[in-house]
């Protein structure tokens, strides 16, 4: 597909946004989050923010862990890279995904970006949730890891592209 194609302009400069999101699972439970809509992205989601320069992607996500819930990975595995551009702005916007296995700590009291909660995987589905969340979801527990990508034209409101791939499912150690 041609992305160009539709669009009024392109940026001369582009803009990377690097964040991170992990997703908390303990047995049949994850944790997460109910943000409120003053925060933006209300609902509920994963832990995790924006990476902090010179940081590395995964001490980012293990640090917002910490911030937002209390809680020390211990294990952690990378699941895969979702990524958003908006060629009219200059805009790439990647979110590194990983899911934390093990960790140890106790959830704070009173967590900055909204209530936490522990849910059984399989009743996730049913909560109130961002469209790219509830996307993102299931890809945490499958096998291998993910790469998505996304053009999104804000002034047409319209995906231009999209790129989605599954990289190790079914690959035999």
């Amino acid at each position: 597909m041609n992305i160009k194609r539709g669009l009024n302009h392109l940026s001369a400069e582009v803009t990377h946004k690097i964040y991170t999101m992990c997703m908390i699972q303990d047995g049949s439970k994850v944790l997460l989050m109910n943000r409120p809509d003053k925060l933006g992205f209300p609902g509920y989601i994963a832990p995790g923010g924006k990476v902090d320069f010179p940081e590395s992607i995964v001490n980012g996500a293990i640090r917002e862990v910490r911030e937002e819930t209390g809680f020390i990975v211990k294990e952690i595995i990378y699941k895969g890279l979702d990524e958003f551009c908006e060629p009219n702005k200059g805009l790439r916007y990647m979110v590194f995904n990983y899911l934390a296995t093990s960790f140890e700590g106790e959830l704070l009291d009173h967590p900055p970006e909204g209530e936490l909660r522990w849910v059984e995987i399989e009743d996730v589905p049913k909560l109130p949730m961002q469209d790219w969340f509830k996307r993102r979801f299931p890809l945490f527990f499958a096998e291998g890891t993910f790469e998505m990508s996304f053009v999104w034209d804000e002034i047409s409101n319209k995906t231009l592209d999209k790129t989605i791939k599954n990289y190790g499912i079914g690959v035999k150690s």
